[in-house]
């Protein structure tokens, strides 16, 4: 009988591509709450959390990021997200994503985020496309600047679901960036990494992946969402 197995979904560039929303969004936030809309300007946010992003951009700014002001920036970029995500022409599902979720909702299984978005930012994202009911729980860009840290969060959720405790259970990440397969790792949890964001195949092979794909409908996904421990 196979394990019970925690599976934990990236969202930019994994699941969905928003067409720069989030980014543009954000610099509307830094502009209404800082005045300072350019502050993301040469900031590579591929696999960054919200936290980090916030904190890097601030830094630029001369300024340090406290509660108060995480709450206020994010709030602010919550709402402009919710317009940029609906207007945004670039917006666009990755390749089989659709047909994947049906397929790994199972018995034994827990399907959830594992991503550097704030919950409401994630679910903004994926609630377009018509996603964001595939997933019960998550890892989230609240949780922590951290993203091993917020992984660990989504695999306890998971296995609380699941009934039992997180080390009895499989994990498996699915991203598309460097972090999130070495954030993979610090967990001990194996990773499928699809290079469907900004990140080749040999990026993702270099950060130590197992599995590199060029899209979640390589028939090679399923199996290893389901097999061994080591893909």
């Amino acid at each position: 009988m196979p394990p019970p197995t925690v599976l934990l979904f990236d969202v930019d560039g994994t699941l969905v591509r928003t067409g720069g929303a989030g980014r543009r969004a954000m610099a509307r936030a830094f502009g209404e709450v800082c005045g300072r809309p350019e502050a993301l300007e040469g900031i590579a946010l591929g696999g960054m959390t919200d936290r980090l992003i916030l904190r890097t951009a601030l830094g630029k700014l001369g300024r340090s990021l406290d509660e108060a002001l995480f709450e206020a920036i994010v709030a602010a970029y919550l709402r402009h997200l919710e317009q940029e995500v609906l207007r945004s022409p670039g917006y666009r599902v990755m390749p089989h994503v659709r047909q994947l979720l049906v397929s790994v909702h199972r018995p034994g299984v827990a399907v959830g985020l594992g991503t550097g978005n704030v919950r409401r930012g994630a679910e903004i994202k994926l609630r377009r496309a018509a996603l964001a009911d595939h997933f019960r729980f998550g890892g989230f860009g609240e949780d922590a600047e951290d993203r091993a840290a917020l992984l660990r969060a989504g695999l306890r959720r998971g296995a609380a679901l699941l009934g039992v405790l997180p080390e009895r259970c499989r994990a498996v990440v699915i991203g598309d960036t460097p972090r999130d397969v070495r954030a993979s790792a610090e967990i001990g949890a194996s990773c499928v990494a699809v290079a469907t964001g900004t990140h080749d195949a040999a990026a993702l092979r270099s950060a130590g992946a197992a599995l590199v794909v060029e899209s979640l409908a390589d028939p090679r996904v399923e199996s290893a969402l389901f097999g061994p421990a080591n893909l």
